[in-house]
């Protein structure tokens, strides 16, 4: 478990790839304090196991779900990437509850300053675009942020300059391919109330028209609530 709060932008110093596999090695400093192996480390916001420690770096197994599902395997040697080690008890809750588990990927169309903010666009599948609220939580590679606005396709977030100096979306223009994971317990609540349980048997019809416990987004839009 996450807070989305990055400690440091590690870098990528080799990869060796498998048949659908990668073997990732990052240069890091303040995340490698305290660290062992067989810990977390959440690179770009994927919940990685430390396989191998020196004084300045970490290697890590990337299985091909994980590839396919965020923006490791575009990392080049050199990238940086965001880093943050697993939360303890003793750790101030400064973001939100992040698993390190990546939802699917968005690419950010839009960039543009505001005084001392610079607001970002990013375009993603409709899936989680309903996993979604103004307001609400969503970890942009890995960083904990805030919804401003949320669209059909899309959705915007308004950067701080500390966050922007901070992690590479310092380094994000227009068609980069950043990871999603959307806010944990409202995946739960959505799931329960679309289902009455927390199966596999979903989808988006089911959510907009049936819902055993006879609360359905219809109904909560009806009234006002959406």
């Amino acid at each position: 478990m996450f807070t989305g709060i990055i400690e440091e932008q590690g870098r990528l110093i080799s990869v060796r790839r498998g048949a659908r596999s990668s073997r990732l090695t990052f240069r890091a400093d303040k995340v490698l304090e305290d660290t062992k192996i067989g810990d977390s480390i959440a690179v770009n916001g994927v919940c990685l196991t430390v396989t191998d420690l020196t004084p300045d770096s970490f290697s890590a197994d990337v299985m091909a779900e994980s590839l396919r599902r965020s923006n490791l395997g575009d990392l080049r040697s050199g990238q940086p990437a965001n880093m943050e080690r697993a939360l303890t008890l003793q750790t101030r809750l400064g973001g939100h509850l992040v698993a390190g588990h990546i939802d699917g990927t968005g690419t950010v169309v839009r960039r543009e300053r505001e005084d001392n903010a610079v607001w970002f666009e990013v375009e993603c599948d409709e899936s989680l675009i309903h996993e979604m609220i103004p307001k609400g939580s969503i970890a942009i590679d890995g960083i904990s942020l805030t919804l401003v606005d949320v669209k059909s396709n899309h959705f915007t977030v308004s950067i701080i300059p500390h966050t922007m100096q901070e992690t590479t979306l310092s380094q994000a223009y227009p068609g980069t391919r950043v990871n999603l994971e959307t806010d944990m317990i409202g995946k739960y609540v959505r799931r329960a109330m679309a289902t009455g349980s927390l199966g596999n048997d979903i989808n988006i019809e089911q959510e907009r028209e049936y819902a055993p416990t006879g609360i359905s987004l219809d109904l909560l839009a009806r009234n006002g609530f959406l």
